[in-house]
């Protein structure tokens, strides 16, 4: 494929101050589309309005640099006319509430004809820990409820299990609950006012001693991973909540779940995806704002953020609308 001279892409996400240059991956995917030529703008998703049929968003152009004093620059103010857009990159953090479903809604109006990644609809469809239950043969022991006699039946069958939200990130409100452990109830209480939705829960999973792995796939193919491994005393791998990276290797446990899910990934357009394994189990399908590009790139050397842009402009050319 020619590369297309110049795209114009709009990174929707939350504010660039706070990230971290070192790990953000939307910054990673920033400064390649930015090294390629393309034009880019941000805009916070509380930015979008929908106004006669389209879909504008208050933005500003940007530029970006790996320098820890000034890491952006932003131009005017402009209101943007998404379909006049080439790429919107949906990248703001979950949770997974209702002013992401809203704005998975209105990116919708202008997809495909301006490229959404990952696909608007089928981000809505896919929440990461409802989304894996659609492979639940590879799946650790799992109930979804709100029933508080479920939840107590399955911790006396499986005796160590993990509490999780439904629709949280980062490993929030994540809690470990032993067989003897005399929280749970009080944490249920917890869960009931924080959360309207089911809780999951599922076997406590020994392997993550040796740490959650994060496996990218990019248009449905699996091109590298990260070992998550969590510090003593935790039971959460995330790496901002002290987990470590380690280099990490797939193996054919592995590649069988990504033969298994990648066709699925591909069909509904969503280009860049992180799953995570503990052990041989699959835990969680990351559509919304998948993360590990940097941890990657330093590990093995690679440059996973060029990888989603081929994708990209691979779509953007197979739909005809690239810029003359």
């Amino acid at each position: 494929m020619d590369r297309p001279a110049s795209l114009a892409v709009a990174f929707q996400m939350d504010a660039l101050a706070g990230i971290d240059i070192d790990a953000d991956s939307s910054f990673a995917l920033a400064l390649e589309a930015q090294r390629r030529g393309h034009g880019l703008y941000h805009y916070a998703p509380e930015a979008l309005t929908l106004r006669d049929g389209r879909v504008y968003a208050r933005g500003r152009p940007v530029k970006l640099q790996r320098d820890y004093t000034r890491h952006f620059e932003l131009g005017d103010w402009e209101t943007i006319d998404l379909a006049g857009l080439d790429v919107v990159m949906m990248r703001q953090d979950p949770p997974f509430d209702m002013a992401y479903i809203t704005a998975t809604h209105l990116l919708e109006k202008v997809h495909p004809q301006t490229l959404v990644v990952n696909d608007p609809a089928n981000v809505r469809n896919a929440p990461e820990k409802l989304y894996v239950t659609h492979f639940a043969e590879f799946m650790p022991p799992t109930v979804i409820t709100s029933d508080r006699e479920q939840i107590h039946a399955f911790r006396k069958e499986h005796k160590d299990i993990i509490l999780k939200p439904l629709f949280g990130n980062g490993g929030a409100d994540v809690f470990r609950i032993t067989e003897q452990d005399e929280n749970l109830n009080a944490l249920l209480e917890m869960f009931t006012r924080l959360y309207r939705e089911p809780i999951m829960v599922q076997a406590y999973l020994p392997e993550i001693r040796n740490g959650d792995k994060r496996i990218i796939l990019i248009d449905g193919e699996p091109v590298g991973a990260v070992n998550r491994v969590p510090p003593p005393g935790d039971a959460r791998a995330n790496l901002h909540v002290g987990g470590h990276a380690e280099r990490a290797e797939l193996t054919e446990r592995d590649r069988q779940v990504c033969r298994a899910i990648g066709p699925a990934l591909r069909a509904r357009g969503q280009i860049f995806v992180g799953i995570d394994m503990i052990g041989d189990y699959l835990t969680e399908i990351n559509v919304t704002s998948p993360t590990g590009i940097q941890e990657i790139d330093r590990l093995d050397g690679v440059s996973l953020e060029a990888q989603v842009w081929d994708a990209i402009e691979s779509r953007v050319d197979a739909s005809g609308h690239l810029p003359e």
